[in-house]
Order: C-alpha cells, then structure tokens, then sequence
C-alpha cells in the first residue's frame, strides 16, 4: 500500500489540536504530514498561522469514505477529536483496515474497551497499533512504571505511583467529563481490569487491585497518598500494558499490582482532596450536571499561554520486589500537563511510530489494540 504522508494530525483546530499542530510545525522537518477535520476554513487558518506549508484535509468523523481515504495515504493518525466515544469510533475502523498506525488521548476506557472487542485481534494480524491514552492519561503512568521496571532489572510485584501537578481543564476534557456518566456503565468505570486480556487475571491480582480513596502515609516520599481523579483510566491502561508485556515473554512481576494516587505533602491535605473527590463525583452524576455544565469552559477553549506554560507534573513511583525491597523512581516535566504537555507526548508517540517502530516492543510487525 502506498502512503505519500507519514502522518496525519486530525482534530487539528481543537484547542489542543492547535497546540500538536504547532508543536509539529516546529519539530518534524523533514516529515511529511497534513492536518485533517472538518472545518477546511478553520484548517486553512491553522496553516497560516503554524508558518509551515501542511495538506488540508477534510473528512467528518460520520465520513466513512473520506476517513478511509485519509487512512489509505498516511503512515500514522494522531486524533485530538475528543470525545473520543462520539468522534473516533470510525477512524479507529479506517485505521485498521487501511493497516495505519493510530494515538490519541482519551481517557474513556469504556469506548477503549469496545476498541479492543471490535479491533485487537485484525490490529495484531495486521501489524497495526492502536494505541489510545498518549496524553498526561496515561504517558507517566504507563512509561513511568515501564521505564523504572526495566531499570530495576529485577521481577517487581507491586508498583504504586503518587501524582502532583499544576494545570487547569479545557473545554473538551470538561465535556468529556461530564459526558461520561451518560454512556459508561458503573460496571465498566469500576472494573479495575477492564482493558485485560480475557485470561490475564489471577485471583490474588483480583483480590489486591481494588480501587483506592483512602489516605496511605509513605515514608519512601515523605509524603501522603489521596484519592487521584486520572486513578481510574490510568490503573487500567497500565494493568493492560503489563499483561501484554507477559504475553510477549516479558512480565513485570508475578501477581502484579498497580495502584496510583495524588501525592500530599501533609496527611491534612490528603483529606481535603478525598473531599474535593467527593464533591467531583457528586457534581458528575447528579441529575444536576446539564445545569452546571454551562458553567464551565466549553470545547475549544482553553486555558491561556501563561498558565500552560506555569504549568509543571510530577509523579513518584514506589516499585516493591517479591522480597519486600522497595525502590524508588520519578518522572517530572514542565508545562500544564493536559495541553502543553500533551501535545507533546502525543507528537512524539506518533513520529516515534514513524521513525522508530522497529525499535518499539514486539518489534516492526506486531500490533494490536
């Protein structure tokens, strides 16, 4: 199959499509990509205005054909069109069947699921990866606790990750957020392996795996674990990530458990945060939310240049060997995690598919969702 672009940024004229693009334009000569959406006079602005000389393509999320068409000529799609479970269901199919890598960043493990159901086995025979949550969910997550097994050199048992950072929502993670309770199933959003390969559970992972939103005290750190709102989707991409690293011959522990938290300086904090947790969860599924949802930002705005660049994360990894010795591993970064950062990691994730898939785990031809 010919493909004339190596990469094809679709979402691009999002509020954090805007900023991908414009980390693209300054770091990926001499790669050939485009922009695609729906909106040719608002991807035609975004051209002007990222300075670099990028093919438009338009193609609607309900565009079967042209998202099949767009698929057939690029290497790789990066998506920002979030919510995903609204508009990447069909790109997803037009990826695999047009054997065109995919990354995007959302964080709805339950339209995840059904990717995996719909798409993991053709993905694997056909050596495409489909590989959704490259954003702040789940990038330290994931790579954080990958990295730090790897550079212990031992089997670990148990990963716990702590996570502090300064950042404020968009529009669209508002949406998604408040979205969700109308299409995910209590079941799916409280499943701690949802992602798993059928099989990869034991009943002593099941048995410690459970949900955390206490307050844990940890020397290791100096610090407190609360409750962590991205908990949810980021324990579940990482319980995915290693049981497919076991089926490649390459486990991270037997048994292995990962749990993650917001870290605090003092157990008083901790305790606020279980009650700022509470006051979320209550906002996000009352009956309530269609009236406060208004008083939010809406998709496409954002926060500004300054607090994006104020930003900072940083997450602190407690890895536990079967003897009981403990190690500790931190991954940090400057800029607002969910924007700047974001965009980022998944440029990045998307030109090392182009660049580097040889490399990758599993090697040039696997693939899977």
């Amino acid at each position: 199959m010919n493909k004339d672009l190596d990469m094809v940024l679709y979402g691009a004229t999002g509020f954090t499509g805007t900023l991908c693009a414009e980390y693209l334009a300054k770091n990926l000569e001499p790669t050939k990509w485009a922009v695609a959406g729906r909106n040719s006079s608002k991807l035609e602005k975004l051209v002007q205005s990222i300075g670099v000389d990028v093919e438009v393509i338009v193609a609607d999320a309900d565009d079967v054909e042209g998202l099949e068409a767009m698929t057939a000529r690029s290497k790789v799609v990066l998506s920002t069109a979030g919510p995903f479970h609204r508009y990447g269901s069909n790109l997803v199919a037009a990826c695999v069947k047009n054997a065109t890598h995919y990354v995007d960043i959302t964080g709805e493990n339950f339209w995840v699921r059904g990717l995996i159901e719909k798409h993991h086995e053709e993905a694997s025979k056909k050596g495409v990866r489909i590989i959704p949550s490259c954003g702040f969910d789940s990038i330290p997550s994931d790579l954080g606790s990958f990295y730090a097994i790897k550079k212990a050199g031992v089997p670990i048992s148990r990963v716990e990750s702590f996570h502090s950072y300064k950042g404020e929502p968009s529009g669209g993670t508002l949406e998604t957020m408040f979205s969700m309770p109308n299409v995910a199933s209590t079941d799916d959003m409280t499943d701690p392996f949802l992602l798993n390969p059928s099989g990869s559970v034991t009943p002593e992972m099941e048995k410690n795996s459970k949900d955390k939103f206490g307050v844990t005290s940890r020397s290791e750190i100096k610090g407190f674990g609360g409750p962590f709102i991205m908990a949810g989707a980021n324990t579940r991409v990482v319980r995915r990530s290693a049981a497919l690293s076991e089926l490649m011959q390459e486990p991270y522990g037997v048994n292995f458990v990962y749990h993650e938290h917001a870290y605090h300086a003092s157990r008083l904090s901790a305790i606020k945060g279980i009650f700022g947790m509470a006051m979320i969860g209550v906002m996000l599924f009352s009956p309530l939310r269609k009236l406060l949802r208004p008083m939010f930002r809406q998709p496409g705005e954002g926060p500004s240049k300054e607090v994006r660049d104020a930003g900072w994360f940083d997450c602190k990894f407690i890895l536990e060997t079967a003897d009981g010795t403990k190690l500790v591993s931190s991954i940090r970064g400057k800029g607002d995690p969910g924007y700047k950062v974001t965009s980022k990691f998944l440029a990045e994730c998307a030109l090392c598919l182009v660049q580097n898939a040889d490399e990758l785990p599993g090697g040039k031809n696997y693939g899977g969702v």
